[in-house]
C-alpha cells in the first residue's frame, strides 16, 4: 500500500458524494473524509516501521513527467493536517443547509484531494497540476454558496482567482526553465541543479510570487479579507486552515532547496516583509467591526510569523513554522466555526450587535475562550510551541526580528481579548442564544483536545518532521 490510496479514496469520495444525492451528500462526504484520516494514520504507522509508502511511476514520456509522490515526515504531517481538518469541516457544516448540497460536498472532497496531492507530489509538473486543481473547487464554493451581496462576492472571488492563477503562471515558467536545465521535473533532480546566482534569483522570485499570494504575504494580501468574509464558513475554513499552508509548505519543500543562495541573499528582505505582515495584520484587526474580517486579519498576522520562521533557514525556524502551521490550522478553523455558531443564532457578524452571550451559554463561552487563548499562544497550547520556536529562531538571526515578530503575541492578545469582551461579555443580550448542539460541541472538543494535547506533548509531531527538515537543510547548505 502507498500514499496514492489516500488520493484515490478522496477522489472516489468526491464522485460518490455527487451521486449520493442532496439528502445523503453530507453523510457520505463525512464517511469518506474519516476514511481518508484513518488511512493516513495507517500509512503513517507503516512509514514509522520503515515500510516504503512513496510512489513513483511513468506517466508522460515527452516531456518527461513522472507520477512521483514523496511520503516523508514533512509531507505526511501536512497530509494528516488535511485529512484531520476535512472531516471536522464537513461535520461542522451539519448545522447549515446548502442548495445542491451534493455539488457542495463533492467540491469540498475534491479540494481535499487536490491539496493532499500538492503536499505529496514530488514531480514539478504534477505538483503544479494539483496546485491549480485546488483553486477550482474553492472558486465555486465561494462564488455559489458565499454570503453577502452577489455582485460584491463575485468581484472578490474573481479577483482571488485571477490573482492566484496569475502568480502561479510565474511558477510554471520557472518549472519550464528548470526542466530545460535538468531534463526532468523530479524533485531530487531539481535539488541537484547547479544554477548561477542570476538564475537562482529569477527562479526564487518566480516561486515567491506564487507562494506570497497564496499565503498571503503583504503586499500580496489584498484578496484575502474580502474572500474570507464573503465565502461560506466551510470555504473560509478550507482556505485558512489548509489551503494557505500549501504556500508555506512549498516554500520549505520547493523554493528554499532549489534556490538556496538567493534565499540566503534576500533573507533580510523576506523576513522583513513577513514581519511587516505580522504588524499590519494585527493593527488592521484592531479596527475591524465584522467578526470574520477580524479573524481574517488575525490569520494574516499569524501566517506572517510562520513565513518569517521559514526564511530563517534554521532547523528551529523550519520546525517551529511547521508546528505553527498545524496549530494555526486547527485554531483558525475553531475560531471561524465559533463565528458561524454565533451567526446561526443571531444572523449577524457585526461585533457591535453582539455581547452578553456569556450569561446565556457558559459552555460555549468556555470553549470559545480556550480557542482565543490558544490563538494568542498561551503556554500549554500547541500554538505556544510553534510561536516560541519561531521567535527563538528569529532571535538567532537578529534579536530585533524576534522583538518585532513578538508583537503578534502582544497585539494579538489585545485585539482577541477585546473581541471576546465585546462579543461574549456585558449585559445579557435581548436575543436568545441557544446552547451549543451535540454536533457543535463535538467539533469544538475535538479541536481543543488536539491543541491542548500537543501543547503539552509536541514531541510526536516534532520527531515526525525533523528528519525531513534536516534533509532539506542539508540541500540548502550544500
Amino acid at each position: 500500500m502507498d500514499v496514492t490510496t489516500i488520493l484515490l479514496l478522496l477522489l472516489i469520495g468526491s464522485i460518490a458524494t455527487f451521486f449520493a444525492g442532496d439528502k445523503l451528500a453530507s453523510k457520505v462526504a463525512l464517511v469518506f473524509s474519516l476514511g481518508a484520516l484513518g488511512l493516513s494514520l495507517y500509512l503513517l504507522n507503516l512509514m514509522s516501521q520503515g515500510t516504503h509508502i512513496s510512489f513513483i511511476g511513468e506517466w508522460i514520456a515527452n516531456p518527461k513527467v513522472t507520477l512521483a509522490f514523496k511520503a516523508d515526515g514533512l509531507s505526511m504531517a501536512m497530509v494528516l493536517l488535511t485529512t484531520a481538518l476535512t472531516p471536522l469541516i464537513v461535520f461542522s457544516s451539519f448545522g447549515n443547509s446548502f442548495n445542491n448540497s451534493k455539488n457542495f460536498y463533492a467540491l469540498v472532497l475534491f479540494m481535499s484531494f487536490a491539496m493532499t496531492g500538492t503536499f505529496l507530489a514530488a514531480d514539478g509538473l504534477l505538483y503544479y497540476i494539483f496546485w491549480e486543481l485546488a483553486l477550482i473547487p474553492i472558486y465555486f464554493i465561494a462564488l455559489i454558496w458565499g454570503n453577502g451581496d452577489a455582485e460584491e462576492r463575485k468581484k472578490a472571488v474573481v479577483k482571488f482567482f485571477i490573482y492566484t492563477l496569475g502568480g502561479s503562471l510565474f511558477m510554471l515558467i520557472a518549472f519550464a526553465y528548470l526542466y530545460a536545465k535538468a531534463g526532468s521535473f523530479l524533485l531530487e533532480d531539481l535539488y541537484q541543479l547547479e544554477l548561477s546566482a542570476a538564475e537562482e534569483c529569477w527562479i526564487f522570485f518566480a516561486f515567491f510570487l506564487a507562494y506570497a499570494i497564496k499565503i498571503p504575504i503583504i503586499p500580496f494580501h489584498t484578496w484575502q479579507a474580502k474572500v474570507y468574509q464573503k465565502a461560506p464558513t466551510v470555504g473560509t475554513m478550507l482556505l485558512s486552515g489548509i489551503m494557505l499552508k500549501m504556500g508555506l509548505y512549498s516554500v520549505i519543500r520547493w523554493q528554499l532547496p532549489i534556490a538556496p543562495s538567493a534565499a540566503k541573499t534576500y533573507m533580510p528582505i523576506l523576513i522583513g516583509l513577513s514581519i511587516a505582515g505580522v504588524i499590519y495584520g494585527s493593527v488592521v484587526a484592531l479596527r475591524q467591526k465584522d467578526l470574520k474580517k477580524l479573524l481574517a486579519y488575525s490569520s494574516l498576522a499569524h501566517v506572517g510569523l510562520i513565513a518569517a520562521g521559514c526564511y530563517t533557514l534554521t532547523l528551529d525556524g523550519l520546525s517551529g513554522a511547521v508546528s505553527q502551521m498545524i496549530a494555526h490550522g486547527f485554531v483558525i478553523v475553531g475560531l471561524f466555526f465559533a463565528a458561524e455558531v454565533i451567526y446561526r443564532r443571531y444572523e449577524t457578524r457585526t461585533i457591535a450587535d453582539l455581547g452578553g452571550i456569556r450569561s446565556q451559554t457558559p459552555q460555549f463561552t468556555s470553549m470559545f475562550m480556550i480557542l482565543v487563548l490558544a490563538s494568542v499562544a498561551l503556554p500549554g497550547t500547541f500554538n505556544f510551541v510553534g510561536e516560541f520556536t519561531v521567535l527563538y529562531s528569529l532571535s538567532q538571526v537578529n534579536i530585533w526580528y524576534a522583538v518585532l515578530g513578538g508583537t503578534t503575541i502582544i497585539l494579538g492578545a489585545y485585539y482577541m481579548l477585546k473581541m471576546f469582551q465585546n462579543v461574549m461579555l456585558g449585559e445579557t443580550n435581548t436575543k436568545v442564544f441557544a446552547e451549543v448542539t451535540t454536533n457543535e460541541a463535538i467539533t469544538f472538543v475535538a479541536i481543543i483536545a488536539f491543541l491542548l494535547f500537543f501543547g503539552l506533548y509536541p514531541k510526536p509531531i516534532v520527531d515526525l518532521v525533523t528528519p525531513s527538515l534536516n534533509e532539506i537543510l542539508a540541500v540548502i547548505n550544500k
